[in-house]
C-alpha cells in the first residue's frame, strides 16, 4: 500500500505510494485520502493528494507526527474496493475558436483532426488529482499515439474553460491563466465555483469524465 511514511518540514508528512503514474496507484491514494477525510481525525487540518504522493497536514498543538503516523498506519483501506465515484459528463465546443492547437498536435500525432476527436470524445477519463490553478482536474489516461509534450513557448494567458492534452493526461483551464498545455476546445460549464465553501471542485480525485461535443451556438446559449 504506502512504500514510505516521512517527515514533510515540523507539521506535515508525506506519503509515498511509489514512483510510478498509473490508475492502480493513484486509486490507492485516492482511498487513504477518502479514508483520513472520513475519519475526521482531530488535529489533521489538510490533505493533497497527487498521483501517487499524499501530504497530511496537521496542528503541531494537537497532534506529533509519530502519532499521526501510527493512525494512518492502522487505517483500515482495503485495496480491492470499487472506488466510489461520480460519473460526469462535460460539454465541448472544437469551433476554430476555441480549438488553438489542434493543427499542431494534427503535425505532431501525425493524426487528423476527425481522428483526435474521435479517440478523445470516445474515452472515459479518470481524474487523477487536481491542483495548479484550484480545481483543475488531471484526466488520464489518453492512449499513447495520442500523448503529446506541452507547447516549446507557454501562452501568458490560457481561456478559463479550455479543455488541453498534454503526455497522458486531458485538463480543464478553471480560470484564466498561464498555460502550455495543447487547447483542442472549450466548455461553458463552470468546473471550480469558489462560492461553494464545502466542495468547489465539480470534478474530484477519483471521478470518471465523459466529454461530449456541442455546437459554437450551444456553448454561447448554454447557461440561458
Amino acid at each position: 500500500m504506502i512504500k514510505n511514511i516521512s517527515n514533510l518540514g515540523d507539521a506535515a508528512l508525506y506519503c509515498d505510494f511509489g514512483s510510478d503514474v498509473n490508475k492502480e496507484i493513484n486509486s490507492r491514494v485516492i482511498r487513504y485520502f477518502k479514508s483520513i477525510q472520513k475519519e475526521n481525525i482531530d488535529g489533521i487540518n489538510n490533505l493533497t493528494p497527487s498521483y501517487n504522493k499524499l501530504i497530511v497536514s496537521f496542528d503541531l498543538k494537537k497532534k506529533n507526527f509519530q502519532t499521526i503516523k501510527k493512525l494512518i498506519e492502522n487505517l483500515n483501506v482495503i485495496d480491492s474496493d470499487e472506488l466510489a465515484s461520480n460519473k460526469i459528463k462535460i460539454p465541448v465546443c472544437c469551433d476554430e475558436k476555441f480549438s488553438l492547437d489542434i493543427k499542431r498536435l494534427e503535425e505532431k500525432l501525425k493524426i487528423n483532426r476527425d481522428k483526435i476527436y474521435q479517440k478523445f470524445f470516445g474515452k472515459e477519463f479518470f481524474c487523477y488529482m487536481t491542483g495548479f490553478i484550484a480545481g483543475m482536474p488531471f484526466l488520464g489516461d489518453l492512449e499513447k499515439e495520442m500523448r503529446a509534450n506541452r507547447l516549446e513557448t507557454p501562452r501568458v494567458k490560457v481561456p478559463k474553460g479550455s479543455v488541453g492534452l498534454t503526455e497522458q493526461f486531458a485538463n480543464v483551464y478553471t480560470f484564466e491563466s498561464p498555460g502550455g498545455w495543447n487547447i483542442i476546445g472549450n466548455t461553458p460549464l463552470v468546473i471550480f465555483d469558489g462560492s461553494k465553501e464545502n466542495n468547489p471542485n465539480l470534478i474530484n480525485p477519483g471521478d470518471k469524465v465523459i466529454f461530449e461535443q456541442i455546437t459554437k451556438d450551444q456553448h454561447n446559449n448554454y447557461y440561458e
